[in-house]
């Protein structure tokens, strides 16, 4: 399969396409970083969003989509931060339409930070998102959210601990009384800035699995060279994402013209 699809990739790449902006998707003129902000649903994602964005914010649909994009601003430190706020999904293996926009936007929109928000009450649930996003880019911050619950149930969290686990910084929030988000915006600029460098956790893989995926990695490098995410799109296309196996063959970016 491997070979296969390295054959396709050597014969119908997209070099030169602006694959990874896709300006349809939101407007980023405004602000000297773009921020994405993500998480399962019912994390308080929304909450997180409301508080740093306040009244600088618009809500409408992604272009072609029935599904809310909301994007807002906020200023700290000299500099504005342009914040858009994904779907809420359990992961992004495009099993539907809020995933394949969360998945192409951290794909394409090539933001500079992702806060992803985790339940203090629920981090395992949660997990599988984040590790999914630590494969597309190393440029994270976990808010962990809804420490007041954790607190109220007697649940303590490592937060430190979980930090050195996942190899990107973990805030602990409560977006209801805006407790701790001074840091996690302090912590976004650091990483922005390179103060803090992250090393995020990546799934060790099956021997077999990893050579397959080395054998696609140059080939997806010269095909999409504006992106990141090589490993993760090898990966995507050795499971069979057909999303990611159309674009291949077509050699049509991911996301562009799609809505």
């Amino acid at each position: 399969m491997a070979t296969r699809l390295l054959d396709r990739l050597k014969s119908g790449g997209c070099e030169g396409c602006p694959h990874y902006v896709d300006p349809s998707k939101a407007d980023l003129s405004n602000g000297d970083h773009i921020v994405a902000l993500s998480g399962n649903p019912n994390t308080g994602k929304s909450s997180i969003f409301n508080a740093l964005t306040g009244l600088r914010q618009h809500v409408g649909n992604w272009p072609g989509k029935t599904v809310t994009r909301a994007e807002g601003g906020f200023a700290s430190g000299g500099k504005r931060y342009k914040l858009v706020d994904l779907p809420g999904t359990y992961s992004l293996l495009s099993a539907s339409v809020e995933e394949e926009i969360a998945r192409d936007f951290l794909l394409f929109g090539n933001p500079d930070a992702v806060i992803t928000v985790m339940d203090a009450t629920a981090i395992e649930r949660n997990l599988n998102l984040g590790l999914q996003i630590l494969e597309i880019t190393d440029r994270v911050v976990i808010a962990l959210n809804l420490m007041d619950e954790a607190r109220r149930h007697g649940i303590e969290v490592d937060h430190r601990g979980l930090a050195k686990a996942l190899g990107v910084p973990v805030i602990p929030t409560v977006a209801r009384t805006r407790e701790g988000l001074d840091d996690l915006v302090q912590a976004v600029s650091d990483v922005i800035d390179g103060k803090i460098r992250n090393s995020p956790r990546r799934i060790p893989l099956d021997p077999d699995l990893e050579s397959a995926v080395g054998e696609l990695i140059p080939a997806i490098r010269q095909a999409f060279p504006g992106l990141k995410a090589h490993r993760w799109i090898a990966l995507r296309l050795l499971d069979g994402d057909p999303t990611v196996r159309r674009a291949v063959e077509s050699g049509e970016p991911i996301g562009v013209g799609r809505g």
